[in-house]
């Protein structure tokens, strides 16, 4: 039985992200994302009208006639949220904790994949996955969803992407459409993300906090690591040091920007201080450009 005060905040949460997902970005998901669920289903001989562009050269070769690739459109679409739920996530400066903004973000695409008649299903991880939910329809199913992301309590507090990928994989044997919904504050997964992203269509959300990105000044303070459990204490009035920090911080999210990008894998990043409306509207609006 759930708290009442925190069946509240669910059901505020799930009006919001509804709306959100019907008033804001409806249109822009489907143009975007609607289509491309292409698979190859024959080939045939060339015959007049047909789109050179199809043409299956192999083929045409071996046999001495042009031949052409025919696809079908699939009509129903799997979207997998990878959900992050490491302490990591646990932490925020400003607006909201990371896990927050991770709902949030989670919330609005479940349902802009059940608006447009797709499945979406979510794997909950840390370091390791902890928790499947096989993808379904319906708004029963993304309010399920909804109530696991707030309340489950992961087992381990550090992160794994790697494992969470090979899972994947090994669930999910037809293309889908996967959402890693991460800080990515993790380390060796570059491999097994590309590997992933031949097999199924890739997005990274990345869920950031502004002090992450430039350490404040404050004096001493304490840090505990979610994650570890160590605690360190630093002087933050130190220039030297927080030079240091975010000279290291923006060189470590830089150099994974440049490797998403040389991998073909779509990147969003998502900050607690701000709306997640206009870096959602750009995936979108850039992915519906490239179709």
């Amino acid at each position: 039985m759930l708290d009442p005060d925190l069946l509240k905040k669910i059901q505020r949460f799930h009006f919001k992200t509804r709306r959100m997902a019907n008033n804001l970005f409806a249109g822009n998901y489907e143009s975007a994302f609607k289509g491309r669920g292409i698979e190859f289903a024959e080939v045939r001989e060339y015959q007049p009208g047909d789109d050179i562009r199809t043409i299956d050269w192999n083929v045409s070769a071996r046999s001495g006639h042009p031949f052409v690739k025919v696809f079908h459109e699939e009509r129903e679409l799997t979207v997998i949220l990878l959900l992050d739920l490491s302490g990591s996530h646990l932490f925020g400066t400003r607006n909201k904790f990371k896990r927050e903004l991770l709902a949030e973000v989670a919330g609005m695409l479940a349902f802009l994949a059940i608006r447009t008649n797709d499945k979406v299903g979510a794997i909950l991880f840390s370091s390791r996955p902890e928790k499947y939910i096989p993808p379904k329809k319906g708004a029963s199913h993304v309010w399920h969803l909804i109530q696991e992301i707030f309340t489950y309590e992961p087992q381990n507090l550090n992160t794994d992407i790697e494992l969470v990928l090979t899972y994947l994989n090994r669930m999910v044997k037809r293309r889908a459409y996967v959402f890693l919904i991460s800080d990515c504050l993790d380390t060796g997964f570059e491999k097994s993300l590309q590997l992933t992203a031949k097999k199924h269509d890739m997005t990274v959300i990345r869920v950031l906090d502004p002090a992450e990105k430039e350490l404040p000044g404050v004096g001493l303070i304490n840090l505990r690591d979610p994650e570890t459990g160590q605690v360190a204490i630093i002087n933050t009035g130190s220039k030297r040091l927080r030079k240091a920090w975010n000279d290291y911080y923006g060189e470590y999210t830089d150099s994974f920007s440049r490797f998403l990008k040389k991998a073909g894998i779509d990147l969003v990043d998502l900050y607690t201080d701000k709306p997640v409306v206009e870096p959602l509207t750009r995936l979108f609006e850039t992915r519906r450009k490239r179709l």
